[in-house]
């Protein structure tokens, strides 16, 4: 009787999710799944919940449906706190588990290095919570500019500034163009939502520098014919709930949101092992710990480098290919079968200007418009998202996207509100805090 192996997956994002994918109903293999929620989520999208075109429900599925028939899968909600390579055991804070083999991809978190206060004025994105927080401010500062009869408070409500000039920034900042100037523009009398003021700010020389230079200059038009500005080679000094400082430069602002870099994120790891930049944790050529061959890290948390030397970059297609590769080579362990190592298969790099406009780069292949839209929405959605009904879901996306369908433009407040004695209306203390309620929790 053969010894089952115990696997213990650390996040259901595309790495946990595919791995655990291909080890599902495997003889000999008992595999435990555990993220802090209860969903996977489709990240590349996400910058849409934050322009209220889509709604949590539309990015978001929970992993117990996606896995349910797999019968050697259980999931647990829950959040890894620290890992013990000698014991084999990983602490939660819903327990200890025990492992043979740890697959660990917590993904990333935003950075804003070492400026950390800067934060809590300019949120980044890679939550749920964080994008209905970003709508939040984003659609309550045209409310203010409505009921604001100061015009100088007025433009400042009206003024939106990206901060960070690559895929996500450009994709946030294009569509708050569109927000503003097609969404938005008669559903206010005392404002015109057109005139709002939408800066992208970028450090380097110019916007998506992972591209060409002409895929680049493209997207850059394209961004100033929805109203966006471009400032490049500008470096963020300060950032202040009303004001962002750039050097000497002060833009009255009241909404900032930052995507300007990213770090790994994850479990508290041992001294010995090693960490590259972005606080990524090195790997050998199979993924897997020098030090601790049953231990494997991958997606965002992964310092990884291709046959060329060059470290690849956090995208969705590298995490799915990782969590497809590691449940092959668990397989082959199994089988006496020695490992083999990653080659990543590189399937070009995408970034949405808006509705109908896209560019890619697929190394021999460089194209922008609607043509790129089209191929965007196609590989970024169906060959990615590999939900059971992903060809329905991806139709009625496109249908609502392109037709500018009024999405989820629901102001949902941070406040627990309650109603006490006298039906007096209470407030939480605690109504500070940046992690508002989803769509569909408590009002």
């Amino acid at each position: 009787m053969p010894v089952l192996k115990k696997v213990l997956i650390i996040g259901g994002g595309f790495v946990g999710l595919n791995a655990a994918k291909g080890l599902g109903n495997v003889k000999g293999v008992d595999v435990t799944l555990i993220d802090r929620n209860n969903y996977h989520l489709f990240q590349p999208l996400l910058y849409q919940v934050a322009m209220a075109a889509l709604s949590s429900a539309e990015i978001a599925v929970p992993l117990r449906s996606l896995l349910s028939r797999y019968k050697n899968i259980r999931i647990l909600q829950g959040e890894a706190l620290s890992l013990d390579p000698e014991k084999k055991s990983v602490t939660t804070d819903i327990g200890r588990f025990d492992y043979d083999i740890l697959i660990i991809a917590c993904g990333s978190r935003h950075t804003y290095f070492g400026n950390e206060k800067w934060e809590p004025h300019a949120p980044g994105l890679k939550t749920l919570e964080q994008a209905t927080e970003i709508r939040r401010r984003v659609l309550s500062a045209f409310e203010r500019a409505e009921a604001e009869a100061d015009a100088d408070k007025m433009t400042r409500h009206l003024t939106f500034v990206v901060v960070g000039g690559g895929p996500t920034g450009v994709e946030i900042a294009g569509a708050l163009g569109e927000l503003s100037r097609f969404t938005l523009a008669k559903d206010f009398k005392a404002i015109d939502p057109t005139l709002s003021r939408v800066i992208l700010i970028e450090a380097g020389p110019r916007i998506l520098p992972s591209f060409s230079k002409k895929l680049s200059q493209k997207a850059a038009r394209d961004l100033e014919k929805l109203g966006v500005e471009i400032w490049t080679s500008r470096r963020v000094t300060d950032i202040t709930p009303s004001s962002i400082e750039l050097g000497e430069e002060r833009i009255l602002a009241s909404t900032v949101i930052w995507a300007a870099g990213v770090q790994a994120s994850g479990i508290e790891m041992p001294d010995q092992i090693q960490t590259g930049p972005q606080k990524k944790i090195v790997v050998e050529k199979d993924l897997s710990l020098k030090t601790h061959p049953d231990i494997f890290v991958a997606g965002d948390q992964a310092h990884f480098s291709d046959d060329s030397g060059i470290p690849l970059p956090g995208l969705a297609p590298v995490a799915q290919q990782q969590g497809e590769f590691l449940a092959r080579l668990i397989k082959r362990e199994i089988k006496g079968k020695p490992r083999e190592s990653f080659h990543y298969k590189n399937r070009g790099q995408l970034a949405t200007i808006g509705r109908s406009r896209a560019i890619l780069d697929f190394g021999w292949i460089k194209c922008s418009g609607f043509i790129a839209w089209l191929l965007w929405a196609v590989i970024h959605i169906y060959f990615i998202i590999g939900f059971q009904n992903r060809m329905v879901v991806m139709l009625r996306w496109a249908s609502s996207y392109l037709s500018f369908r009024k999405g989820a433009r629901l102001v949902v407040n941070k406040t627990w509100r309650f109603y006490g004695k006298g039906n007096q209306l209470s407030e939480n203390p605690d109504s500070r805090s940046l992690k508002p309620e989803i769509e569909g929790g408590s009002p």
